[in-house]
């Protein structure tokens, strides 16, 4: 994953395992905080992450002309800036994830699922606020 540092705009290269961790720019050296915001992700960058992540990560399951995937766009938003260093979020698009959404059964979205440890631990269809989502990751 490439991250840009708030202080001096450089780009940093941070493994998917380490972005719930706060770490320092290589060029100026300024704390980059954990990642503290969706991360929309293909399925190449879904399994790394979910594959090496050391805390919970939801996965927001919607597609653009989703009505209901719109409105809790920023209760998503709200949950990855919440749990920041605590928690990942990922945002899948299934009209350009269609086997993300297959592997999970996903029939309808949005979709919310929480991973631990690579495994599927709860899964939810409709839409939901933030303090749900909150409630389903900190179970995890």
């Amino acid at each position: 994953m490439i991250r840009s540092c708030a202080a001096c705009s450089a780009q940093n290269r941070i493994p998917a395992r380490h972005l719930a961790d706060e770490g320092r720019c290589g060029a100026c050296k300024a704390a980059l905080p954990p990642l503290a915001e969706p991360l929309d992700v293909d399925g190449a960058t879904f399994d790394e992450v979910v594959g090496s992540a050391k805390v919970p990560v939801l996965v927001d399951f919607w597609a653009g002309w989703c009505g209901p995937c719109r409105m809790v766009a920023p209760e998503v938003k709200k949950v990855a800036a919440e749990m920041a260093g605590k928690a990942l979020v990922l945002k899948v698009d299934t009209e350009k994830n269609p086997e993300l959404a297959a592997r999970f059964n996903v029939r309808g979205i949005p979709n919310f699922a929480v991973i631990r440890d690579g495994k599927l631990v709860a899964q939810q269809a409709g839409a939901v606020d933030s303090k749900t989502l909150r409630r389903r990751v900190e179970a995890a």
